[in-house]
């Protein structure tokens, strides 16, 4: 965005960028689960993420990424980031269980 150096693609301030739709609209139901995980993961009793590492993570995606994801598709990458960089959950893991929510996805559609 710009030629700010310092500026990342999110740093929205000062820009013009077109007008903010505010109606409500309904959200689907992965995003409503994306919404529902960083709850769980940030509620006090698990503190496994925070707001701030939840946005320090959509800061910190490149400009296509980020242009080329929605709301909660940053919200997910941000969230994944994290856990994988924690050690909370490892790449082979999350493969695995990728894995599985596709199988289950294919067996679904059949």
């Amino acid at each position: 965005m710009g030629n700010d150096p310092g500026r990342g693609v999110h740093d929205m301030g000062g820009l013009p960028a077109g007008s903010v739709e505010r109606a409500e609209h309904a959200h689907a139901p992965w995003e409503k689960r994306v919404d529902a995980l960083m709850v769980l993961l940030g509620s006090p009793e698990r503190r496994v993420i925070t707001v701030d590492q939840l946005r320090r993570g959509i800061e910190q995606l490149g400009t296509e990424a980020y242009e080329a994801m929605s709301y909660y598709e940053r919200w997910m990458a941000s969230i994944t980031n994290t856990l994988l960089a924690e050690g909370v959950i490892s790449s082979d893991e999350l493969g695995r269980r990728m894995a599985e929510v596709e199988k289950r996805g294919e067996e679904g559609a059949g």
